[in-house]
């Protein structure tokens, strides 16, 4: 069968994949690997970096290359029959993974290349430090039947992190609720009236259709007067994929939570640390739980009051105002809103108009153009996935081609939530392979309406700069080799320093000019409506912040607490942690865990606290800027020599410290928050 999944040159040719190729590629280049991998232990001493590491590093980027299209189309055209082929992938990836982790003679190679006394760079070494500890950390040490039971659990966990993402696809797909009377719809902008009536029309309706995606779900908790709606969607949203709400037990994720921290403690346990939170730190830069406990609570510490004083004060205007007592947690979002535009006059949907995507898009390029001198221009022609998805390409100073990049904006069914970078193709240069990086960026926007552009909110635009702040990481590097490369050996928790550095030119007015303008007349942001954005910007800051710590807690307090004999006991800490840091308390049926994808089903288990840590770096880094000029292109070089470029290939602290002198502060953080030091 012509398979273009084994077509291993150039981009994916992504018209052509069929969920039936899946398997046999899979299977093929997995058979090819081990055929491979037994031949290069079989050769001669003495192994070297030449004859051992490179040629495994191929062997790797050839899986990857395959499975990197399956993978990425899995999540943002998902259908019954690719579902199927991924997940009848996923345990012969598992075990080929282990396999290869627990292969005793392997590691002897590396370590023999390692001590060898071949002459080795320092991205060499530590690539080869990185490989060394993932080999311990796959349960090369443990004794036969120790090492069964670690492969099966390697398994079953692969297995189950999906499944819990496809409970929660099916759930947000499944739930939608039609209008027939406008009125029903009182408050609703008109962007997010659009947006339903287009969205009934394509499913063969009249009226306005609302969902659970978030262009949908969060104009309703925002500005929907009518409370009764609020509540039937705010519903509908905290219990997806759970034993609650219109849809309780259809797609309930309950007892596949407690089966993946079960497993995750018992293969922790294996491995000789005495909690998977002990084990995740293994590749953080935080030393210890103590460490990161200390972090989060510091933090938790010092933002509580004004959270606290932030609630009193909602509370008192949506009494005073509106006589609304007892806020609910589906009456926080609309009478924040209200308080926010009575304050600062200034909403979301009054900035959209200013932010078309025809003009953020250039303009963020525009940011990252005069930080770097890198140019990036679209690509036409390009196979995709699917017709929204376009193509661009980075180019360096001297016309040099450094990456290229697929962007897919927009919501639609049938592809998973949120936002996210992933990497397609990862950089490798070798005596055998020339490859550029390439990367997709996906984000899930409201797509355009009519002859309108897409029209972004100004928390849109962070998130769009965030993932692309991502995807220069992957882009951008000169590491040559692909476990060290881009965001490839990163440590979890400094991986979102350059996502979140970017965010920073979001808030900038000379930045600003660039990505902003009116999608009809042009006109530039206007000064007055900047002053009162940069007024809102730190609006409500300490309930953002304690609202993160507590997702940060909850995380790492389930994987490190966990008790066989008791079992996860999720909601108790969960509840537990909202009684030391919450201050708006959600109702007994609210089942946030159920779809809390990023610790059961994305990488961050035990490192959700990541986010905050690296925002640390990122306030620090941006201070650096703020005290020489947003767009100095020397500290704009600095950071693109000293953390961009350099990728995985050091220690996330070396490289901090390079680019600015110093150990990170908090108080850039703290500052930026509009939080009191």
């Amino acid at each position: 069968m012509d398979n273009p999944l084994l077509e291993l040159e150039g981009l994916p040719p992504f018209s052509r994949i069929k969920p039936e190729h899946a398997e046999p590629a899979i299977d093929r280049l997995l058979a090819q690997s081990r055929e491979q991998i037994d031949a290069l232990l079989r050769q001669p001493p003495p192994f070297s970096w030449r004859n051992l590491i490179e040629p495994l590093e191929l062997i790797d980027d050839r899986i990857g290359r395959s499975w990197s299209p399956v993978s990425h189309m899995n999540s943002v055209v998902n259908n019954p029959a690719l579902r199927e082929a991924y997940n009848a992938c996923l345990p012969k990836l598992s075990d080929f993974a282990t396999e290869m982790g627990q292969n005793e003679q392997l590691c002897a190679a590396y370590k023999a290349v390692a001590d060898g006394g071949e002459h080795l760079d320092s991205v060499q070494r530590k690539l080869l430090e990185n490989a060394l500890l993932d080999f311990h950390l796959s349960g090369v040490d443990l004794p036969p039947a120790e090492k069964d039971r670690f492969k099966q659990i390697s398994q079953e966990l692969s297995r189950l992190t999906s499944k819990f993402e496809e409970n929660l696809l099916d759930a947000t797909n499944a739930w939608h609720k039609l209008i027939s009377d406008a009125d029903d719809l009182s408050g609703l902008p008109q962007s997010a009236l659009d947006l339903a009536r287009q969205t009934a029309e394509q499913r063969g309706e009249a009226g306005w259709m609302l969902t659970l995606e978030f262009p949908s779900y969060l104009p309703v908790m925002t500005y929907a007067d009518d409370r009764k709606l609020r509540y039937e969607v705010y519903q509908a949203f905290a219990t997806r994929a759970s034993d609650q709400g219109p849809q309780a037990g259809q797609w309930d994720n309950g007892a596949i939570m407690e089966d993946i921290l079960a497993l995750r403690h018992e293969q922790a346990q294996l491995l000789g640390f005495t909690d998977f939170a002990e084990r995740s730190l293994a590749r953080k830069m935080a030393r210890s739980s103590n460490q990161v406990l200390d972090f989060l609570n510091d933090l938790a510490r010092r933002s509580h009051a004004q959270a606290r004083k932030e609630l009193a004060e909602l509370e008192a205007f949506a009494r005073s105002r509106y006589g609304a007592g007892d806020l609910q947690a589906w009456d926080i979002g609309y009478y924040s809103e209200k308080l926010r535009q009575e304050r600062y006059a200034i909403t979301q949907e009054e900035l959209k108009p200013y932010f078309p995507e025809t003009r953020v898009l250039p303009g963020m390029f525009a940011v990252v153009e005069r930080l770097y001198g890198i140019e990036i221009r679209q690509v036409e022609g390009v196979d995709s996935w699917h017709p929204d998805v376009r193509f661009f390409e980075i180019r360096d100073q001297h016309g040099e081609l450094r990456g290229q990049f697929y962007l897919d904006m927009y919501a639609r069914p049938h592809k998973r939530g949120g936002a996210w970078m992933d990497g397609c193709i990862n950089r490798m240069f070798t005596g055998q392979v020339d490859q550029l990086p390439v990367a997709y960026l996906t984000c899930n926007f409201s797509p355009p309406v009519g002859d309108k552009p897409a029209l972004l909110t100004h928390d849109e635009v962070q998130t769009l700069f965030h993932e692309f702040g991502h995807g220069l990481h992957h882009l951008l590097t000169r590491i040559d080799y692909p476990a060290v490369s881009g965001i490839n050996g990163v440590a979890w928790d400094a991986v979102e320093l350059p996502s979140q550095f970017m965010e920073n030119w979001c808030w900038e007015r000379e930045a600003m000019a660039l990505f902003s303008g009116h999608y009809q007349s042009g006109e530039p942001l206007p000064d007055e409506m900047f002053q009162k954005m940069l007024a809102a910007k730190n609006f409500q800051s300490g309930m953002q912040m304690v609202r993160q710590l507590e997702f940060s807690l909850f995380d790492f307090r389930i994987h490190r607490e966990y008790d066989p004999q008791q079992g996860g006991r999720i909601y108790p800490i969960l509840q537990q942690v909202r009684d030391q840091v919450a201050v708006i308390r959600p109702p007994a049926f609210n089942r946030f865990a159920h779809g809390f994808s990023h610790i059961f089903a994305g990488g961050y288990a035990a490192g959700y606290y990541s986010y905050k840590w690296a925002e640390v770096l990122s306030a620090d880094a941006f201070s650096l800027f703020e005290e020489r000029g947003v767009f100095d292109r020397q500290t704009g070089h600095s950071f693109l020599c000293n953390v961009l470029e350099r990728g995985g290939s050091a220690d996330a602290m070396d490289l901090f410290l390079a680019f600015r002198g110093r150990e990170p502060n908090i108080d850039a953080l703290l500052r930026h928050s509009g939080i009191a030091a």
